[in-house]
């Protein structure tokens, strides 16, 4: 009798458990509620929440609480944690095929990179995360990067000449910054603040919406307007969760993640408009750079990229209208 009470009750605790990791899931950001990113996991939740009726809710954090976004996307891939949204900055490390997007200067401006993302290049991509114990819900959008830096007006690719600069744990990205003559120091993005604040980097590049979330206008005093690479962001689930969802819990997630995607992208262009005239008013001194200039000082590192991913491979995207 008493092993069946035992039995009973284990049993009672193990479906309660299962009940509970269904009915609670986690999503994280890097960076603080009020941003681009918060909007988008702000909306995904409301979504999921809304179209399972209450039955499953997201949680989202902001800010690096539950690590960078390197850690965020490994606690995914373990299962620790359901979701993230992130910047592609990481993504190679799990997903080598991705970094073909964080080539400098490949896409014209977001509305192309928009058009490759959403198109059969990007949703191709979306299905190389899958191996990888992930489920790619969407690509969502951290923006056009800029450059700031605390010693000096850089108005010309020459004027990047040693200085140091964080940048993303991102073999691309480190590979073409030092192309410029960039000291490159690969940092977690919870950690960049305090970097700047004591002088451990001069400086660090991201888009509008992220220096202006981040309040980097307090440690940096020069903007650089090189907008020398796109910032994809995406939606990242645990495949062995996604998995475990009914068939209409699976569609209710890909359409929270489209509409989360779209709020992402549109506070982009929000912030985009307004972000130059905000950041002069808070003190930073912004430059409009001859871009021309940097995608030249850039061409050795470019055909290596070339002959890296394959000059078809990138006209593919090129092409993309």
């Amino acid at each position: 009798m008493k092993l069946r009470i035992v039995a009973a009750a284990i049993g009672v605790a193990i479906i309660s458990s299962v009940a509970s990791a269904q009915a609670s899931m986690k999503i994280s950001i890097s960076v603080a509620q009020n941003s681009h990113q918060g909007v988008g996991i702000d909306t995904f939740a409301k979504e999921v929440e809304a179209r399972t009726k209450g039955r499953i809710k997201v949680q989202p954090f902001y800010s690096g609480s539950l690590g960078g976004e390197r850690e965020s996307i490994e606690a995914v891939q373990l299962g620790t944690q359901e979701l993230t949204l992130s910047s592609t900055g990481p993504v190679p490390n799990f997903v080598p095929e991705a970094r073909i997007l964080d080539i400098p200067f490949l896409f014209r401006d977001k509305a192309h990179a928009r058009a490759v993302l959403d198109g059969p290049i990007g949703q191709e991509m979306l299905t190389k995360f899958e191996p990888k114990g992930f489920k790619a819900l969407a690509w969502a959008e951290n923006g056009v990067r800029h450059m700031t830096n605390s010693k000096r007006a850089v108005n010309a690719p020459e004027d990047l000449k040693g200085l140091k600069m964080r940048t993303m744990e991102n073999p691309v990205h480190i590979a073409a910054y030092k192309g410029f003559g960039i000291v490159t120091t690969p940092m977690a993005f919870p950690e960049v603040f305090t970097a700047l604040q004591q002088g451990t980097v001069d400086g660090q590049e991201n888009p509008l919406s992220v220096i202006m979330a981040a309040k980097f206008e307090q440690v940096q005093k020069h903007l650089s307007l090189t907008g020398h690479v796109y910032s994809p962001a995406i939606i990242l689930m645990n495949k062995a969760a996604f998995d475990k969802l009914s068939a209409e819990d699976k569609t209710h997630f890909l359409e929270a993640a489209k509409v989360a995607a779209k709020a992402n992208r549109a506070r982009v262009d929000e912030d985009d408009a307004k972000g130059v005239t905000e950041l002069r008013a808070k003190g930073m001194q912004v430059i409009e750079v001859d871009k021309s200039k940097f995608v030249t000082a850039l061409a050795p590192v470019n055909a290596e990229f070339e002959k890296q991913f394959g000059k078809a491979n990138l006209d593919r995207i090129r092409a993309v209208k």
